[in-house]
């Protein structure tokens, strides 16, 4: 069985945590597709955001990971896709609920606001939590 693939990308406030969560992703046993950025040049994070969210999209990714300076404008447009459930996660507490309760296929951390132990917490809850269903389905249901 194939491993699943976690996209991952970021403006160029994200790049050096991007980087970091790509090793993680990585030894986690998990494939990771790269989306950029790659360098400190200013850019625009719905470009990333959108390219992320084709990934998922297309089938070529069952989840993703995108990091922005503090993941609100990435959240945001990467929200815009119906298919899309992207949380905005500052803890693992909230990671790990962000599967279990609505079945998030994206996490957004901000590079700029939290520190590199905390993102990668939140990277190790979301990549490790599956979501309960059960009486959370109609609720996500309602959101697709």
């Amino acid at each position: 069985m194939a491993a699943e693939v976690i996209a991952i990308a970021s403006d160029h406030a994200g790049v050096e945590t991007k980087e970091a969560l790509k090793d993680d992703i990585a030894a986690a046993g998990l494939r990771v597709t790269d989306l950029g950025t790659n360098g400190p040049d200013s850019v625009d994070y719905p470009d990333f955001a959108d390219a992320l969210t084709e990934e998922i999209g297309a089938g070529r990714a069952e989840r993703g990971i995108l990091v922005c300076g503090t993941g609100i404008g990435m959240s945001i447009a990467a929200n815009r896709k119906p298919f899309i459930r992207a949380a905005l996660c500052h803890s693992a507490t909230e990671a790990r609920l962000a599967r279990e309760h609505n079945n998030a296929n994206v996490l957004v951390v901000g590079a700029r606001s939290m520190g590199i132990e905390t993102v990668r917490d939140c990277l190790k809850a979301f990549l490790e939590t599956a979501f309960e269903g059960g009486r959370h389905q109609r609720r996500v249901d309602k959101m697709s």
